[in-house]
């Protein structure tokens, strides 16, 4: 009874909103990657990450489909069962998949299912200023939420491709727009995916709630990777802002070790991994 009471005062509390608010303003980087079984979270919680996603970017890495659309929400829930069961420290965020927020009723109750039966203790949903009601919602219903602006793979068949978003000022400045409406409809940090650096910078600075970055440069508060593709597993073309952390790391939990060290340090994102 009473667990959290009793974890205030261990050596790894556990992370919640108010910690990564914390981190944001002590200016402190917060490191944050995917995960989707059992065995790689005792890893990721061992290494020192600070939030980990099951993001439906499972149905590329681990059911070899093309994009992100075929996921289902029994899929994430699935997933998120297997990895709460052996996290301790990290904050669990679970994705929302294609079309299971189109209204906020149907937001709300597949937002439970995640939380409830998936063990989830935040939600992750795409979107800009068309999801602010669905946002407003769930916030009203006390559940936690991260926006994800930016590339969003969920719609990639209508933007033509896994294209780099708000290159030009109009896009950029309705970038900026749409995530100060998130956040002040109730979402509690904003993920911004394949942006220039300098829209990331900005937006960061912008917000009062985290702003954690996948190819939106060095100045955000927070970076986030696939797990896969930090372990050198994806083949193929990888994306610009993937570095293979086996390099250096020689060893899974060495990968993932070197990753959250860099993310800290802030010696990862380099330039390279940028876009302008």
């Amino acid at each position: 009874m009473y667990k959290q009471l009793q974890q205030r005062g261990a050596e790894r509390p556990p992370v919640n909103i108010s910690t990564l608010a914390s981190m944001k303003s002590k200016g402190q980087k917060i490191a944050c990657m995917t995960c989707y079984d059992a065995s790689f979270a005792v890893l990721v919680d061992e290494a020192g990450v600070d939030l980990v996603l099951v993001g439906d970017s499972l149905g590329m890495v681990i059911q070899g489909y093309d994009t992100t659309v075929p996921v289902t929400v029994d899929d994430i829930i699935y997933h998120s069962r297997a990895v709460a069961r052996a996290l301790v420290r990290p904050l669990l965020v679970a994705d929302m998949p294609f079309m299971s927020y189109s209204t906020p009723e149907q937001a709300l109750n597949n937002a439970v299912r995640l939380m409830q039966e998936g063990g989830a203790q935040m939600v992750k949903l795409e979107g800009g200023a068309g999801q602010v009601e669905v946002v407003k919602y769930l916030a009203s219903h006390d559940i936690p939420i991260c926006a994800h602006l930016g590339l969003k793979p969920q719609s990639v068949h209508k933007i033509g491709g896994f294209r780099v978003q708000g290159r030009d000022g109009d896009t950029a400045s309705a970038m900026r727009k749409d995530a100060k409406m998130l956040q002040d409809a109730g979402a509690d940090i904003v993920l911004l995916e394949c942006i220039p650096s300098d829209l990331g910078s900005l937006i960061a600075k912008d917000l009062h709630v985290p702003v954690i970055g996948i190819g939106a440069g060095p100045d955000v508060d927070g970076q986030i990777l696939v797990l896969y593709d930090i372990l050198d597993i994806t083949s193929g073309r990888k994306p610009r802002f993937v570095k293979n952390f086996m390099l250096e790391g020689g060893s899974p939990l060495g990968a993932i070790e070197a990753f959250c060290l860099e993310v800290k340090d802030g010696t990862y994102p380099g330039p390279e991994h940028g876009f302008s």
